[in-house]
């Protein structure tokens, strides 16, 4: 596995493979990687000819009383963990390589990144899409795969990748669970004990909701406050939302049927997760 920390060798390195006729897919990562990004890596590795892995702390999708100091990071074990998986190259930018000094430009999606995660994050997407932005025309892949667990973040991706005749293919992977229903997170470090125990109730609200619209019930009002009872009756658990959507311009339904998402984030102790369950 080869290690790039530079835009002007990444570059030339996709160049390369460019030349040789060779299939690129690119795993945009924040590093503190666990099952769920390996399951990404295996999705480019059965479509691709190289797997690229990028890990980079993005700052700019971090409010100011974010973690972005405090996120866990271990790149030595991240290395071990790609090159176990067959990674090709882990992309790991040196300061200055991805927000040049005084760069003043930011990719937005108007509209989609300002609902769910966006109301409590506010710029948190805009971060999300500039980087990401940045890494497609510096590595310049022919897919990125992306986790449905971040099921708004993977819907503003699509969206910007259309809106910019982005020649990269989004693919869209499973969100890998731990048996309890907990979805991967590398924020799942920060639970203690008590807190890990209860977190699975995101999972088991969605759940339900989802098994009440199997049964019939279309009322997206009633799925999502079926959802919320269910988080509200675990102590430890303090909701930020909990809502019914449009499954691709994230907006606000009244009836509910296939394709619509449930989504919802809460916060336990200092550690704020989000789930979401295709309906």
């Amino acid at each position: 596995m080869e290690r790039i920390t530079t835009v002007a060798a990444m570059r030339a390195y996709r160049g390369v493979q460019r030349v040789a006729g060779r299939r690129v897919g690119l795993v945009p990562t924040m590093g503190a990687l666990h099952r769920g990004h390996l399951s990404l890596v295996e999705r480019a590795r059965a479509d691709c000819d190289a797997v690229v892995v990028s890990i980079y702390v993005n700052p700019l999708q971090f409010g100011p009383n974010e973690d972005f100091l405090a996120y866990p990071r271990d790149l030595e074990r991240d290395q071990q963990l790609l090159r176990a998986a067959g990674v090709d190259v882990v992309f790991v930018p040196e300061e200055g390589e991805i927000h040049v000094t005084g760069h003043r430009t930011r990719v937005e999606v108007q509209g989609m990144q300002d609902v769910l995660c966006g109301r409590s994050r506010p710029g948190h997407f805009r971060g999300v899409t500039t980087v990401v932005a940045k890494l497609f025309a510096i590595v310049k892949p022919d897919i990125a795969c992306f986790g449905e667990k971040d099921a708004q973040q993977l819907r503003i991706i699509r969206r910007m990748a259309r809106d910019m005749h982005e020649e990269t293919t989004i693919v869209s992977c499973p969100t890998v669970r731990e048996d309890d229903g907990l979805a991967l997170s590398s924020r799942n470090a920060y639970l203690t004990p008590d807190e890990r125990r209860a977190a699975p109730v995101l999972c088991r609200a969605l759940r339900s909701a989802a098994a009440r619209a199997r049964s019939g019930e279309t009322d997206a009002g009633r799925l999502a406050a079926l959802a919320r009872e269910t988080i509200t009756r675990e102590p430890l658990a303090r909701i930020d939302y909990v809502e019914t959507v449009d499954g691709e311009t994230l907006e606000p339904v009244v009836i509910a049927g296939p394709g619509t998402l449930l989504a919802v984030a809460a916060r336990f102790g200092r550690a704020r997760l989000i789930d979401n369950m295709t309906l």
